[in-house]
């Protein structure tokens, strides 16, 4: 047997070691319950959780893989302090070990309380919780949306209330009240009800579940069921939990209600007290119709008005007289009439008279009308041409016959100085015989210099 020292021939590798220490700590720690604060959290799009789990002297890395996360009962949110249960592990890449966490819940309820108190100041100063924001419930629903299990006494006493004080259409919305999936079907119930149109959306909302411990009610303080709650334009009523449990959707409701049962008589009135006052009211009416006839009768006898077969008396004698009247009016009128006729004294000879003087006076009237019309035309005529010639000799054609011309653009625009023309591509000028088109030699012409004056002060153009 050799005493010479050992040599590195059978030196492990990195990751040999790295294996080996994972088997070491994975089966030694395979089981572990830890209590800390979290830290950063991380919920990835895989759906994984990450988070760092610590006290004040020491980290350590978690992990949550989709499956158990999607099961927790609450939201893990930084500086909540928690109990996580599960076995360490090792990651090799980083040289890290860390927790591969199978469940996680809150370090006791005063941790939740703590958390909920944060919650609610948080969603209290972005203003969720204000009055004024709350909607007025309908005083007579013609259908009810309720969110809630579909099994159990909850929806049970809802139905049976509504049954009892004014039956009504109820749209149930299946949800669980409990557990890691219940926030998210909740507010997928507020949100689906708003969502619907037509005569089968409610008229309002009831989100309800019974009795339970702070963990039990947690779904209900998730900010996305109090968000969702918030912008529900259907007026919501909360009934989560006795009388004593308050949650934040308590606070950000149209209305909370203690109970189940309580929420169902907010939503409808009793149809047997609406009978009664129905019934109440017309009773009224009919005693007011009443009375108003009988002061209207009373008031009518008191004005001592006369009865019509006294007002119709006058116009019935002055009937009479008239009808008295009549065949003598009309004799007396015909022999007027024929009176006139004879004294008219007309004949067949006197119209033909008529008529030959009428016709000779006619001939006169055309023998001289013929002479003063040919008068008159004469007249138009002879100034008709003066203004003619007149107009000839103020046109400009005349002006052009005399050697001038007209300068227009290539629009129609009359050019009235030579730099107007210098600054135009194109131009027109009109002679008396026709048009001719130019352009300018490139430089302006030169302005004409003025002519010499006369003695005296007085210029002349010759």
């Amino acid at each position: 047997m050799s005493d010479a020292p050992p040599t590195n021939d059978h030196a492990q590798s990195v990751s040999e070691l790295a294996a080996s220490l994972k088997r070491t700590i994975e089966t030694n720690f395979d089981h572990v319950v830890v209590r800390g604060e979290l830290g950063r959290v991380t919920l990835a799009k895989s759906g994984h959780l990450y988070a760092d789990l610590k006290d004040d002297k020491a980290v350590l890395n978690t992990i949550m893989w989709r499956g158990q996360a999607e099961r927790l009962t609450f939201r893990p949110e930084e500086g909540l302090e928690v109990i996580a249960t599960g076995r360490l592990s090792t990651y090799e890449g980083r040289s890290a070990y860390q927790l591969i966490a199978s469940s996680m819940r809150p370090a006791g309820a005063g941790a939740l309380m703590q958390l909920l108190e944060e919650r609610k100041k948080k969603l209290a100063a972005e203003g969720l919780f204000d009055p004024k924001h709350k909607k007025k419930l309908p005083y007579l629903p013609r259908t009810i949306g309720v969110v809630t299990s579909p099994t159990g006494a909850v929806i049970r006493d809802i139905l049976h209330r509504i049954r009892e004080r004014f039956p009504v259409r109820v749209i149930v919305w299946p949800a669980l009240v409990q557990g890691e999936r219940a926030a998210e079907q909740v507010t997928a119930g507020i949100r689906g009800f708003n969502a619907m149109t037509g005569p089968d959306r409610p008229d309002v909302l009831i989100v309800a579940r019974g009795g339970g411990s702070i963990e039990d009610l947690w779904p209900f303080n998730e900010e996305i069921v109090v968000r969702a709650a918030f912008e529900s334009e259907i007026p919501l009523i909360s009934a989560v939990g006795h009388e004593t449990d308050t949650t934040l959707i308590d606070y950000v409701s149209d209305q909370r209600a203690p109970t189940p049962t309580a929420a169902a008589e907010m939503a409808v009135p009793v149809r047997t007290d609406l009978l009664l006052s129905v019934d109440e009211n017309g009773q009224r009416l009919k005693r007011a119709l009443a009375r108003g006839l009988t002061r209207a009768r009373d008031k009518l006898a008191g004005a001592r008005l006369p009865r019509p077969e006294m007002l119709l008396q006058p116009a019935r004698q002055r009937l009479d007289f008239a009808s008295a009247n009549l065949p003598k009016a009309a004799l007396a009128l015909t022999q007027r009439a024929r009176l006139k006729l004879s004294r008219l004294q007309l004949s067949p000879a006197m119209l033909n008279a008529e008529i030959r003087q009428g016709r000779q006076r006619l001939r006169d009237v055309a023998v001289r009308a013929r002479p003063a019309l040919t008068r008159l035309i004469e007249k138009r005529r002879t100034a008709l041409a003066a203004e003619g010639k007149m107009l000839e000799t103020l046109s400009y054609q005349a002006t052009l016959k005399r050697g001038y011309a007209l300068v227009r653009d290539a629009d129609g625009r009359l050019i009235r100085s030579a730099g107007i023309a210098a600054g135009t591509d194109q131009f027109r000028i009109s002679f008396a015989d026709g048009d001719v088109s130019a352009a300018p030699s490139g430089a302006p012409p030169a302005k004409p210099k003025a002519p010499p004056k006369k003695p005296g002060g007085q210029g002349s153009l010759f």
